[in-house]
């Protein structure tokens, strides 16, 4: 049994993980509020562009655009996978990795990576999965400028022939409890068919309005050349928006059942020390009551010898 000492260094120690896992959730909820503010406001115009670009590339009587070339059959897909900087979030980035690793697994062709965030790099490393660049150092709410760079990775990986088809594989964010994995096509743009995708769970299926004919000033394949890597990334800021906001909810949401159940463990260790404090009280009364006993018996031996004596 551990000593009175030691079970108050325990609760001690746990009282201070206490506090610095309560400080780190009021920190959490503070970023996850601007997060999903960026992602509440930006979300509705990403869908209405993503069904703009939608229309505008089935308007017949114009070239298709090479960011909207279906190539078939796919011989390399690539996977831009989002992920945090940082631990203690829980299962939030195991279940990113978990989504895109699954995916490729059951499409049937090589899938190379760009893994956003140093957590999905170091889960894909120790699987040896191909690496085709690593981003890291987003700030807790992404801005526009940096995810450029990740978005013309992906543009140029496709452009050029060496990834025919490419995914994002983020955390799509829902409510404070719930975020959810999911693999959304950035490249070829076209609409989502969940019947031929495979695991068809994790896939988002965003289905663009009806195409009506429009008069374009200027032409559509200005539009197009224009519109479509801005539209690109965009998807791909949404996405990094969606997964931050996810990485601080999860993070709250693990700091706080840290805590709970660091205040659990420290109610159970001061009944383990209440108890200790009792049993050792207790011993000292024996002790005591031990060595009065001891002195009477000690006395009335010597009050005997006397007697005796005279």
């Amino acid at each position: 049994m551990e000593t009175l000492r030691e079970i108050r260094r325990r609760i001690r120690s746990v009282q201070n993980l206490a506090q610095m896992t309560r400080a780190m959730e009021a920190v959490s909820a503070s970023k996850v509020q601007k997060a999903q503010a960026a992602v509440l406001a930006t979300r509705p115009y990403a869908h209405r562009a993503w069904e703009v670009i939608a229309n505008l590339s089935g308007v017949r009587g114009i070239p298709l655009h090479p960011l909207l070339t279906v190539r078939e059959p796919v011989r390399s897909v690539l996977l831009v996978v989002f992920t945090s900087d940082r631990g203690l979030c829980g299962a939030y980035n195991h279940n990113v990795v978990r989504a895109a690793t699954d995916y490729a697994r059951r499409l049937g062709v090589p899938v190379r990576y760009v893994a956003v965030g140093k957590r999905g790099r170091n889960i894909l490393w120790r699987l040896r999965a191909p690496l085709v660049a690593e981003f890291h150092g987003l700030p807790a709410v992404p801005r526009f400028a940096d995810i450029t760079t990740i978005a013309r990775l992906a543009m140029e990986e496709f452009l050029s022939g060496r990834s025919d088809e490419v995914f994002l594989v983020y955390t799509d964010f829902i409510n404070l409890l719930r975020q959810r994995p999911v693999v959304k096509r950035l490249l070829p743009l076209r609409p989502t068919r969940l019947e031929e995708q495979a695991v068809s769970e994790y896939v988002v299926d965003m289905r663009p309005a009806g195409v009506a004919d429009y008069l374009y000033e200027p032409s559509p394949e200005a539009l197009l050349n224009v519109i479509l890597p801005r539209f690109t990334e965009l998807q791909v800021y949404q996405a990094a928006l969606e997964a931050a906001a996810s990485e601080h909810a999860a993070r709250r949401a693990a700091m706080r059942n840290a805590t709970d159940n660091a205040e659990e463990l420290i109610r159970d260790l001061t009944i383990i020390r209440n108890k200790a404090r009792q049993h050792a009280i207790t011993k000292e009364l024996l002790d005591i009551a031990g060595g009065a006993e001891a002195l009477r018996q000690l006395q009335e031996m010597q009050e005997n010898v006397v007697y005796i004596e005279r």
